[in-house]
């Protein structure tokens, strides 16, 4: 897993965006209504709050920055060069330092109004100094709106960069540009990166992972350098410099004896003099690429002393470390990423020799001395000068002899997958496993098999004799049926004034539903209009007689008994008698 995990940095909102998210928290978090009646200190804690809440969330948001973004001097010195050739250390400190500052002084402006708010004598001078407070505490945020965009795009940057553990094992790979680099990295891991004919295709650091010895590996990828001052190269190729300085790994110097990539022999290997110290304590081992092309025989006399030279004096840099035992390793190989040919030996030789490295500076470190004084190996010692080996019967020998002589190795499924097309190809017989009655019943083409039992094992022998007398029955039932209906009457058949009365039935139901869909979908737009006008009637006199009498009902008591019922809304005779017949009696 790699040390320092900077995509889980929060995002840096610019100064506006900044206010606005904090100034609209205090708006929804603390009350807002306020009256002119309430007693003074209450007005006060009123404020008083707000002020402080406000000044919370601005300390709680740059903290949160500051905390995410990591500190020059506490974390690798490979991240902290990095961080350096990408983004100007002096510029990164001091963006960290003017939120800092920002942060202290909205804390003192607080403290400050608060103070002042406590001997606020009425609504309004409370209210004013709560804006001057917000106020000031916006203006200042404002000023730093380009340390927070700076930032910003630190952080997109930071998120994107591969994630490097700077102590693991890993495999360097450098040179100059267009000689292989990156089509090695895609042979060796599984990653994809851009491989194209022209210099600086790769513009960063790229890693990927390989297994080997059942142990996890990171190989980088570092951009092309020229030979150069350092003062002279970019950024692109002090990114690959910072690697080389910091990580330990085992460094592949790729060559390319073709010179297709621009540059001779002669400057491959002034460019390896030059940054030859940046190896000190690693394993080196100088790859020639590209001997498709060009093989080794076809090097004349210069440009083979050129090629020696450089492998030895990569064995004496890695021959320098914490012992001597890679002085017979080779430091010279061969290969071609194009037909792969001799990239696997290169890896293997690399790793083998970068995991004795790693032994042989443990061995040679401090804390191995204190590791040893804690081991006590027991070595039984001998008696009377007389050896004790260890004694085993002969009957288990010849066991053991008998046993590996005529014993066969069983085949498991996967030596059955590899010998019959592999992985994605060989499917696997599960038949074979199947416990049945009979073995030679494993192979029907009857699929019904639960559980490892064929159903057909259990199927009664007489199923269909008595499948046969149920659907015998089962048909002299159905023929019993149909003579019975026969003689029953067919009622289903209606007369003329039955079949009129069902059609107006029917249509009276239609006409129901229709007006209720009608009347439910208009329901929220329609006027409310007098029962006489409305667009039904149904409440009508004249409808609902002529609706009886089609019926032949006759309506004539039914109309003479409501009339005799119904009572007039104005002001009848008697009452006005009863007004008017004390004053006749008085006059």
């Amino acid at each position: 897993m790699p040390a320092y995990n900077f995509k889980v940095m929060q995002v840096v909102p610019p100064a506006k965006d900044f206010i606005d998210i904090v100034l609209s928290k205090t708006q929804r978090q603390t009350p807002t209504v306020v009256h002119n009646g309430w007693q003074i200190q209450r007005i006060r804690q009123f404020y008083m709050r707000k002020v402080k809440f406000t000044a919370q969330n601005w300390n709680e948001k740059l903290t949160q920055i500051l905390e995410d973004f990591p500190k020059v001097e506490d974390i690798h010195p490979f991240y902290s060069d990095l961080l350096n050739v990408l983004y100007d250390k002096d510029h990164y400190k001091l963006a960290l330092g003017q939120l800092n500052t920002a942060r202290n002084l909205i804390d003192k402006l607080a403290q400050d109004y608060v103070r002042l708010l406590k001997y606020g004598d009425s609504l309004y001078r409370c209210k004013e100094l709560k804006r001057a407070a917000l106020g000031r505490m916006c203006t200042l945020m404002k000023q730093q709106d380009s340390s927070l965009k700076y930032l910003e795009q630190v952080r997109q940057h930071m998120s994107r960069l591969p994630g490097i553990d700077p102590n693991t094992r890993s495999l360097l790979l450098c040179g100059y540009p267009n000689v292989g680099k990156s089509s090695m990295m895609n042979i060796l891991t599984k990653a994809d990166v851009e491989v194209q004919p022209y210099a600086f295709t790769t513009k960063s650091l790229y890693v990927g992972h390989m297994d080997y010895k059942y142990l996890r590996w990171q190989v980088l990828d570092t951009p092309g350098i020229l030979d150069r001052p350092l003062e002279e190269r970019n950024t692109i190729e002090m990114q690959s410099i910072t690697a080389l300085a910091h990580l330990r790994a085992a460094v592949l110097y790729l060559v390319d004896v073709s010179e297709q990539c621009g540059y001779s022999l002669a400057q491959q290997a002034a460019l390896f003099h030059s940054i030859k110290p940046l190896f000190a304590n690693k394993p080196v081992i100088i790859v020639v690429n590209k001997i498709d092309v060009r093989p080794m025989e076809a090097l004349s006399e210069s440009e083979r002393q050129l090629v020696e030279e450089m492998a030895n004096e990569a064995g004496r840099i890695g021959g320098g470390g914490a012992s001597t035992s890679g002085t017979d390793e080779p430091c010279l190989m061969t290969m071609s990423t194009l037909t792969e040919e001799g990239v696997m030996a290169v890896k293997q030789t690399a790793c083998d020799q970068l995991l004795n490295f790693r032994v042989d500076m443990k061995i040679s470190g401090k804390r191995i001395g204190d590791v040893l004084n804690r081991m006590h190996v027991a070595v039984p010692k001998t008696t009377n000068g007389v050896a004790r080996p260890p004694v085993i019967p002969p009957s288990v020998l010849a066991a053991r002899a008998a046993n590996a002589k005529h014993q066969q190795k069983r085949k498991t499924e996967k030596d059955l997958q590899e010998a019959n097309g592999g992985a994605g190809v060989y499917s696997a017989d599960l038949r074979k496993h199947y416990d049945l009655k009979d073995p030679s019943w494993r192979y029907d083409i009857l699929p019904e098999v639960i559980d490892g039992h064929n159903i057909a094992d259990f199927i009664d022998p007489d199923i269909d004799a008595k499948l046969a007398e149920i659907e015998r029955q089962e048909a002299e039932l159905d023929a019993q049926h149909q003579q019975e209906m026969a003689t029953v009457m067919d009622t289903d058949e209606l007369t003329e004034d039955q079949a009129a009365d069902l059609a107006a039935i029917r249509a009276r139901k239609k006409q129901i539903i229709t007006a209720h869909r009608l009347r439910k979908s208009s329901a929220g737009n329609r006027p409310v209009l007098p029962a006489k006008v409305g667009a039904t009637g149904k409440l009508q006199a004249k409808k609902l007689r002529s609706a009886l009498r089609a019926m032949g009902i006759d309506t004539s008591a039914a109309e003479q008994r409501i009339r005799e019922r119904s009572q007039s809304r104005g002001r009848k005779r008697s009452r006005y008698r009863l007004y008017v017949t004390p004053l006749d009696t008085c006059c």
